[in-house]
């Protein structure tokens, strides 16, 4: 299936949500109707769980009663004709030019002022890792499954694989590419220090960055720089794509680059934001 260790556990977490509702409502969670399901979700919403949420438990009821029925557990797959909720399109969370810079700056080789500092070997792999992370527009779970062999440095380039091992080569900045060859050149090796791994990114312990790790990691980042707490690293993501749109590149490309298996996925990113519409009306109107 190739689905991420994140995906894995919240589709687990969904059926055993559900199991533990179907105990408490007498229902067989094998064989309900089509009615008790749609209780079921009904009651999900009344608890005030985001449609997005809601939406993610439908599908992995759905993703359930088909295995199920193919191998003969369940009678019949009522999940397959639920309607999932209308989901509320909204604008993804975005990091100004600004807060990007002071976010990068906070493990970075020079401080605020600009003046060069000592970094520790596990501050320079998170200014690695939050360079690749906006570099590339790469999701968590593909900066923690990225191989040493796929960081082409001489091209700028890195081979990632997103959702359902989807492979792609995305560009590397400048920045990011050195701010990579400085971690590999001189924080790698201690990290490891006697030990071996594949990945490129490791822990303190020399072992693989895992996705949990870098969360927490970006967390001090943005504690550190002052920044919006609730922030997750999928904003350098946003950022990122919103960047090259609104620097003129073409939506396919964007899409190619992010991985995405829709080009409507990508299509969120093309709204302009209030700033960039008021530059336009600034422009084009006769009376601005």
């Amino acid at each position: 299936m190739g689905a991420s260790a994140h995906t894995v556990r919240a589709y687990r977490e969904d059926m055993e949500a559900y199991l533990r509702w179907a105990q408490r409502a007498g229902v067989d969670p094998l064989a309900p109707t089509y009615r008790q399901l749609r209780r079921y979700l009904a009651e999900l919403d009344q608890a005030r769980y985001a449609r997005t949420t809601i939406k993610r438990h439908l599908s992995s009821l759905r993703t359930f009663f088909r295995w199920a029925c193919v191998i003969g557990l369940a009678p019949a797959d009522p999940a397959s004709v639920l309607s999932a909720p209308k989901v509320d399109r909204r604008l993804p969370k975005v990091v100004s030019d600004g807060d990007v810079e002071r976010l990068l700056a906070v493990y970075g080789p020079t401080d605020a002022d600009g003046a060069p500092r000592e970094q520790t070997a596990a501050q320079m792999r998170d200014a690695a890792l939050l360079e690749f992370l906006f570099s590339c527009g790469a999701r968590v779970s593909e900066a923690s499954g990225l191989l040493l062999s796929w960081v082409n440095f001489p091209e700028c380039e890195v081979k990632v694989f997103g959702k359902r091992a989807k492979e792609r080569i995305v560009p590397l900045s400048r920045r990011g590419a050195e701010a990579m060859a400085r971690y590999l050149e001189k924080a790698r090796p201690e990290l490891l220090g006697d030990r071996q791994s594949d990945y490129f990114f490791v822990s303190n312990r020399g072992n693989q960055m895992k996705p949990d790790g870098i969360r927490k990691m970006f967390k001090r980042a943005l504690a550190t720089a002052g920044l919006d707490e609730s922030l997750s690293p999928h904003a350098l993501r946003h950022s990122f794509a919103t960047d090259l749109l609104e620097g003129g590149a073409d939506l396919r490309s964007v899409q190619d680059m992010l991985g995405h298996a829709s080009l409507t996925t990508t299509q969120i990113y093309t709204h302009v934001t209030p700033e960039r519409l008021k530059e336009i009306h600034g422009l084009a109107h006769p009376r601005a």
